[in-house]
């Protein structure tokens, strides 16, 4: 049996999905999957909770495969959390170094400094995450303990989201017997496992195309620049697919997972596909080009909507080394190559990547939220990163004990 305190698992709650991803530390630094769970999710709308009892027997029977899998009891989780509402800013935080040089306690503080920003009050700051300090105008440092200056900035990325969208997540988990130890955005979930430290430097952004939603982050010289959550995705997709062939949304679905493509010019006119009617009717044979029609065009806008986005956000010239798409979608075929032309750059379907053991089980694109979560809670608390949740009384009490820090 695995040694409880060397477990980490990721509970990513996805709108059509909700998977559990269980991880091991081993002594030599590696981190094994042991365990793997998924439930079909029924309780979540465009990543948001929109029915409590769903969505907890949906995160109870993932919990409860992965256990099984990896033979261990699971209490703890880091989870995802998506949705429209999610909201990005950039930021800066000047104070001047106490001592000779920079300490903890001085990055600690000009932290605080940059995200003294004005949040509205039904949201909440989700992660306050270091781009890079600026010593003595010397910009471009990554990690300043120990350098020697007078004034220290700091530049941050700050997320904030909806208090209540959060709260349904850890109500639902601790419904479910669990502990929520942080809340992560899906995109920098994603992003966490898919990129590789070369695609981060030089300029990357990460799609993650779920049921529900799109989440974009982009990252760029090493550091993420901007998130997004666009409330389309996959089940958009489905539905036109429902209404164009007048079929079920079940049959629609299986139909788009077997038979579709998100590029017309491949399809043969001659290959057909039966459909099932809506009301009992008879079943009809169609041709997949018709399909293949259908899925194209509400592709291409979903690309257009994302790139209308990064636009927006001045980061369509920050994308040297593309784009890579995660999530469910982009299992897709053709998916890539629509969004090649749209975008005008490199596009690759991206796989978790970083971790060992069970890696057959989620090497897809739709696992990499998950494994992103297990390997974000590998890593906390190392290096200058903050990914803030702490709780109202969590905020006070950090308060108090640095202002003793500072002043004894």
């Amino acid at each position: 049996m695995p040694n409880p305190s060397s477990l980490i698992a990721g509970l990513d709650i996805g709108t059509s999905t909700i998977k559990v991803v269980v991880g091991e530390r081993k002594g030599d630094g590696r981190l094994d999957v042991i365990g793997v769970g998924s439930s079909p999710s029924r309780g979540l709308r465009k990543g948001v909770v929109v029915n409590i009892e769903s969505t907890v027997s949906a995160i109870g029977k993932a919990i409860a495969h992965a256990e099984t899998m990896a033979g261990c009891e699971i209490h703890n989780v880091f989870a995802t959390i998506s949705g429209s509402h999610l909201r990005s800013q950039n930021s800066d935080g000047i104070v001047g170094i106490k001592g000779k040089e920079v300490s903890s306690v001085d990055i600690e503080r000009v932290i605080e400094a940059a995200k003294a920003v004005a949040v509205p009050l039904d949201r909440e700051i989700l992660h306050v995450i270091p781009q890079e300090f600026v010593i003595d105008e010397q910009d471009g440092v990554k990690d300043p303990i120990g350098i020697s200056g007078v004034r220290l900035e700091a530049r941050v990325h700050i997320v904030t989201g909806a208090i209540a969208s959060a709260q349904n997540l850890v109500k639902c988990a601790n419904r479910c017997g669990l502990t929520v130890q942080d809340i992560v955005a899906a995109p920098l979930a994603s992003g966490r496992a898919a990129l590789s430290q070369e695609e981060q430097e030089l300029g990357a952004c990460l799609l993650d195309i779920g049921g529900g939603t799109t989440s974009i982050a982009v990252y760029h010289n090493g550091a993420i620049k901007f998130t997004s959550v666009l409330a389309v995705g996959g089940n958009h997709i489905t539905n036109d697919i429902a209404a164009g062939l007048r079929t079920p949304l079940a049959a629609a679905e299986r139909i788009k997972c077997e038979y579709g493509t998100a590029q017309a010019s491949v399809v043969g006119r001659s290959e057909t596909l039966e459909v099932p009617s809506v009301g009992g009717r008879t079943a009809r044979v169609l041709s997949k080009s018709v399909l293949a029609d259908i899925i194209e065009p509400r592709v291409s806008e979903v690309f257009g909507l994302i790139q209308r986005e990064l636009v927006r956000a001045g980061c369509e010239d920050a994308l040297t080394s593309g784009i890579v798409i995660t999530g469910g979608t982009a299992n897709l075929p053709g998916l890539t190559q629509v969004a090649e032309q749209v975008f005008n750059l490199p596009v690759r379907r991206g796989e978790p990547l970083g971790v060992a053991g069970l890696v057959d089980l989620v090497k897809g694109p739709e696992h990499a939220a998950a494994v992103g979560l297990v390997l974000h809670g590998a890593s906390a608390g190392e290096g200058p990163r903050a990914s803030s949740r702490p709780g109202r009384v969590g905020r006070a009490m950090g308060r108090v004990v640095g202002w003793f820090t500072e002043h004894f």
